[in-house]
């Protein structure tokens, strides 16, 4: 047995796995106490015990309002949580709970397991990556680490499945990584070259998955039934249930034959579907065409056409659909590359991931394949953050708060950003910024991330005293904040309260504090620097630790205060950090400034007087020395701006805003008699005792179950 164990995990919407590499270097799923390789994400809170798996959604049809499903969905919003026997549970207990399911089982085999990897969707923002950490953290886990799923899936699939080292690639490969799972679709292109893996840029939705299919299918099938009934199985707890279990298997059915039946039953009514294969493509149209839309748009940003990409690899269970098969092989041309498991290539993607993280001598030696531990340590992967970093500024034309995002989306990580702000008033004690990333999909609202005050600055400094402000983005997408006294070279100390942290410290509301604390002004250029020009990513053990902050009816017992609850607010941030009186308001916020003639920016970086942009340096090697400049006196509003003699030559910071992707189309209305094919015989009642029997005991067939069956 190893020693050292590189675990890695696939915490996923509907189904979870975890897998192990052993001696040979070769990954290896492990069954739960069940002997099943996936266990169902679903958690039944039974007499203050919690199940988790099938048997959890075995009893969510009797059970419903015991029993949490999805709950991967709803990380990051704070509103969400399941009230069961007097105690609240959050997305991030549900997940804690599966996640140390999955490893007291692989602990039974295997030994000790301390440290993970655990696959995010590349959407994932920098709460809901620290959420899924926290999870891990609850879980019994000591250290955890982040991959993006179509990364873990890439690394799958060059390093050759099931440890078949010798199947390595043997030429330079451009991969477009489908991952369509139960609740999130992520698409990734991905350029391979030997002992490298490389993003090239991520997109995707957060809100699209099998799930929603599903949905599509349980509302036309209520509608139907409420139509010839007059009573709605979805206002009823059991039914609903009973009728999302029938879609789950009818789903998996059409996937393999051309038609399957779909029983629903409530109120002592029962009534058993058809449901063809293309008429529930019909059905789901606006789905895939919303998969489609996003991977055209991808290819699209990135100047790319079909013919630059060699392989579609298609990964998550729901891309077994025929529909999403079909679309890519009408889109791409060419034959899909199905050789993934789409069930366990995630975890083994990520499993690849731990054993180069950890193939240090102990963990390199324990493994009899030498070509395997050698291929550990020389591999390497570089990814690419899937949203905007920046701070919120004041629109000097609306008057409002926009982002101003300093890191675009698609840069390759780790990444930093430096930005000078000048204080305002002498004796400055603090400088306090807004960190916000952008929403997922290019359309969604920015998230914030919280307050990032900037402490401990050194004493007596003068009025307009330069300040550099570095935010930055770790190997894993986390967020970093640091920052720099230009004056003197004193390290300043840096935190993020995130907004749900905004209580008490010290015994003061951190929502009351003085003018002078706030009140800053961008007065220098910002530079970016790419994994090219950082040497080491930034370790998650070196984070800067939020304020502990934890519900007591949430918080697990022995779980860290360093990774506590963090949720993204998709509201003005004004709501979370607004000064009681109306000159915080106006002087919170900073303004850039031109570098040309010293006058305000608007929202989208242009120069209100000289029509200059602002431009962001690329891949510097180092950080750029900045030329002594007169910085930007007084507040946020219309205070004197400097000469541009005085100004730097080098052009401030302003990224490309990303092209929006149209919205969701709503399903469009549909015939049901087209898509559900009803039997032409009269319904028959169901037996008194099966109004809400389990799938397992039905009663009697209607002619509508003869009829299928008989086909």
């Amino acid at each position: 047995m190893l020693a050292t164990h590189a675990v890695g995990i696939d915490l996923g919407t509907t189904y979870s796995c975890i897998a192990y590499l052993n001696e040979h270097g070769e990954p290896v799923t492990i069954p739960n106490q069940e002997g099943e390789l996936c266990t169902p994400s679903a958690v039944l809170i039974e007499h203050n015990q919690a199940i988790v798996g099938t048997e959890a959604l075995r009893n969510a049809i009797i059970q419903p309002d015991r029993v949490v499903q999805n709950a991967k969905r709803y990380l990051g919003d704070p509103n969400r949580v399941w009230k069961i026997d007097g105690r609240e549970y959050t997305p991030v207990d549900i997940a804690g709970l599966i996640l140390r399911k999955l490893i007291s089982s692989a602990e039974n085999q295997i030994g000790k397991i301390e440290r993970a990897v655990i696959t995010v969707p590349a959407q994932f923002s920098d709460i809901q990556r620290q959420l899924t950490v926290e999870a891990g953290l609850k879980a019994g886990l000591k250290h955890v680490d982040i991959i993006n799923e179509p990364v873990a899936a890439a690394l799958c699939y060059v390093l050759g499945t099931e440890g078949l080292w010798f199947s390595e690639l043997a030429n330079e490969q451009q991969i477009l990584v489908y991952d369509l799972g139960g609740g999130t679709f992520d698409l990734s292109l991905v350029r391979y070259k030997q002992n490298e893996v490389r993003v090239i840029a991520s997109s995707g939705d957060l809100h699209l998955g099998g799930i929603d299919w599903n949905q599509a299918l349980i509302d036309a099938t209520a509608t139907k039934f409420r139509k010839e009934f007059g009573e709605d199985p979805r206002t009823d707890p059991e039914s609903l249930q009973y009728l999302s279990w029938e879609v789950e298997q009818t789903k998996r059915s059409l996937s393999v034959r051309p038609r399957a039946a779909l029983s629903c039953q409530h109120a002592g009514k029962r009534k058993t579907y058809q449901i063809e294969q293309e008429g529930f493509c019909r059905l789901t149209r606006p789905l895939v065409d919303r998969t489609e839309e996003i991977t055209k748009r991808l290819l699209q940003d990135n100047k790319m056409g079909w013919a630059h990409v060699d392989v579609v690899l298609t990964t998550g269970g729901a891309s077994r659909m025929p529909m999403i098969r079909s679309m890519l092989k009408r889109l791409s041309g060419r034959t899909l590359n199905t050789s993934l498991s789409p069930d366990l290539s995630i975890a083994h993607g990520a499993t690849y991931y731990a054993g180069m993280l950890i193939s240090n001598s102990e963990f390199v030696h324990s493994i009899l394949n030498e070509t395997a531990s050698a291929r550990l340590s020389n591999f390497r992967q570089f990814s690419v953050n899937a949203r905007g970093l920046g701070i919120l500024v004041r629109d000097t034309q609306t008057n409002k708060r926009v982002p101003h995002y300093l890191i675009p989306a698609n840069t390759v990580l780790p990444a930093a950003v430096t930005q000078t702000f000048g204080t305002v008033v002498p004796n400055q004690k603090r400088v306090h910024l807004h960190v916000v990333e952008s929403g997922d999909g290019g359309t969604a609202p920015y998230v914030s991330l919280g307050a990032c005050i900037v402490e401990d600055l050194p004493p007596n400094l003068p009025q307009e005293s330069e300040i550099a402000v570095t935010i930055s983005y770790d190997a894993s997408a986390r967020v970093h904040v640091s920052a720099r006294d230009v004056t003197s070279g004193k390290q300043a100390t840096t935190e993020i309260v995130r907004p749900q942290n905004l209580l008490q410290r010290d015994g003061v509301s951190s929502q009351v504090v003085e003018p002078e604390e706030l009140e800053i002004s961008l007065v220098g250029d910002s530079s970016v620097l790419s994994a090219d020009d950082l040497p080491v990513a930034a370790s998650s053990e070196t984070a800067p630790a939020a304020t502990p902050s934890s519900p007591p009816s949430t918080a697990a017992p022995g779980t860290p205060a360093t990774s506590a609850a963090a949720a993204p607010v998709r509201s003005d941030p004004a709501v979370a950090a607004a000064p009681a009186r109306d000159k915080l308001e106006t002087s919170e916020i900073p303004i850039p400034l031109c570098n040309e003639c010293g006058e305000p920016l608007d929202s989208r970086g242009q120069c209100t007087a000289c029509g200059a942009s602002l431009k962001t340096p690329q891949r510097t090697a180092s950080a750029p020395s900045r030329t002594p400049a007169a910085p930007a006196a007084g507040t946020s509003r219309g205070a004197p701006a400097p000469s541009p003699a005085t100004k730097p030559a080098r052009k401030a910071a302003s990224p490309p805003r990303p092209k929006p992707i149209p919205p969701a189309s709503p399903l469009k209305p549909v015939n049901e008699e087209e898509i559900l094919e009803l039997p032409r015989t009269k319904p028959t009642p169901p037996a008194a005792n099966s109004g809400s029997a389990p799938p397992g005991n039905r009663g009697r067939r209607d002619p509508g179950e003869e009829e299928f069956w008989s086909l």
